[in-house]
C-alpha cells in the first residue's frame, strides 16, 4: 500500500484552531475534500459517517494519536487528512492524554480490506515514538507527507 498518495498538502492542517474535536472532524473533512475536489454531497457524506463512527466509540488511541475512520457508501478512493497539534485536544483517548497526532482515513464502503489493512498500517508506524516526533516536528505538510514515505 501506498499510503502517502492518499494525502494532498492541502489535507494535512498543522496547528488548526479548533474547540474541540468535533471542529476538528469537520476541519479534515473540510480539507479533505477541498484537496480532493469532492462534490459537496460527498463531503456531507464523509461528515456524517466520521462524526458518527466518532459518537459509536472514540478513535482516541494512546501516546496522543487519534486515528478517526469511516467507510463511505459513493466515495471512489481512499482519502486521508492529517492534523498535527502540538498543544494537544482532547479525543476520548484511551489513555486520558489529548491527540496531537490525528489521521482521519475515509474509505470507499465496498474496500473493507483497504480499510483494516490502512488502519493497520497507521497504528505501526504512529507506534513509534521516534515518528511521531518527527511528524510533531514537520514544518510544512510537505514534511509530514515525505515523512510517511
Amino acid at each position: 500500500m501506498d499510503f502517502p498518495t492518499h494525502f494532498r498538502s492541502g489535507s494535512v492542517l498543522l496547528a488548526p484552531s479548533v474547540s474541540d474535536k468535533w471542529k476538528l472532524l469537520e476541519s479534515m473533512v473540510d480539507a479533505v475534500s477541498s484537496a480532493w475536489d469532492l462534490s459537496e454531497d460527498a463531503q456531507s457524506l464523509c461528515l456524517e459517517c466520521v462524526v458518527a463512527r466518532e459518537q459509536c466509540v472514540s478513535t482516541g488511541m494512546e501516546a496522543g494519536i487519534a486515528v478517526p475512520h469511516a467507510a463511505v457508501e459513493g466515495l471512489d478512493k481512499m482519502v486521508v487528512s492529517m492534523a498535527i497539534l502540538p498543544e494537544g485536544l482532547d479525543f476520548e483517548s484511551l489513555d486520558g492524554k489529548p491527540a496531537q497526532i490525528v489521521v482521519m482515513i475515509l474509505v470507499p464502503k465496498h474496500e473493507k480490506l483497504i480499510h483494516l489493512q490502512t488502519l493497520t498500517e497507521v497504528a505501526r508506524r504512529l507506534g513509534d515514538a521516534t515518528f511521531r516526533n518527527d511528524l510533531l516536528a514537520a514544518a510544512d505538510p510537505e514534511d509530514v507527507i515525505q515523512l510517511w514515505s
